[in-house]
């Protein structure tokens, strides 16, 4: 379940029963958008939308099994040692619920209004790599000083350490930069469920293998993770055959978004569709 939408009648209390019943309800992830004002297309700039890093927080204090992760945090929005800290701080909170997703963000708009310096995307690109390599030695514990071409840290310390290394899904479907980076350096991808009968998935899925055969990296290994959407017509029956149709084309996870913010009705179509689902 991805929570879009925030502009529920009830605010936070919305929030939180929602979260209950996926919690409760043995949704796998609950994944928030991490935006600086609304980007849901069918929603408007100035709707409602808790911050992603705050949201996390709350839902870590009020759930007590599904994993927690961003969907994704774009590399300009924190300092790379801010970022993995509060990844870090979030997992050995929830016990090793917390998932590190990232991106090299799109939205130039966002980043205009709100005073965010996006950069080309050819230094966004350095930027998460270098990323990656300071969350790959602040979550073992190294503290030695890093100098890469964008970023230089001195001695960047992380205590406490997360419970377990959080799984890296890199967001994005560009063939020739983001999935050869998802082959070298995630352990998950998110593809978007286009109207196509799935053909854009399987070519995409194709381009991720063959980066990982010349990677030498087991495909297997990366979970496939799909943005889906749940329509008004949707009904449990419904729901669990796209995704039956879904995990055909080799899609292992899928995430869900709804228009508007999520009810407890459309939340318990989910939660009611995961004895099936997770038995394919």
């Amino acid at each position: 379940m991805t929570v879009t939408d925030h502009a529920w009648a009830d605010g936070v209390d919305g929030l939180r029963r929602i979260a209950a019943i996926a919690d409760e309800g043995g949704l796998d992830t609950i994944w928030v958008p991490d935006h600086l004002f609304q980007a849901d297309p069918t929603s408007h700039p100035q709707a409602e939308l808790f911050e992603a890093v705050s949201m996390l927080g709350f839902l870590a204090a009020i759930t007590s099994r599904a994993r927690l992760g961003m969907l994704v945090s774009p590399v300009p929005f924190r300092p790379p040692a801010v970022q993995v800290k509060a990844i870090a701080t979030l997992d050995a909170l929830t016990r090793g619920r917390a998932w590190f997703g990232v991106g090299i963000g799109w939205e130039g708009d966002e980043a205009r209004a709100m005073g965010v310096p996006l950069g080309p995307t050819k230094a966004r690109f350095e930027q998460l790599e270098e990323l990656l390599d300071i969350a790959d030695r602040m979550f073992t514990g190294d503290s030695s000083p890093y100098v890469g071409q964008h970023f230089q840290l001195e001695g960047p310390i992380c205590s406490p350490r997360p419970a377990s290394r959080p799984p890296v899904l890199i967001g994005g479907t560009g063939e020739q930069k983001t999935l050869r980076m998802v082959a070298r350096r995630a352990d998950a991808c998110n593809l978007f469920d286009l109207p196509d009968g799935g053909t854009t998935v399987r070519h995409k899925l194709d381009v991720l293998r063959k980066h990982c055969e010349d990677s030498g990296r087991p495909y297997d290994e990366i979970e496939k993770t799909l943005s889906t959407r749940l329509t008004p017509d949707d009904t449990v029956g419904s729901f669990v055959e796209r995704c039956r149709e879904q995990a055909s084309w080799g899609i292992d996870h899928a995430v869900v978004i709804r228009t508007g913010p999520w009810t407890p009705e459309s939340a318990r179509i989910l939660t009611a569709a995961v004895p099936e689902v997770t038995a394919f």
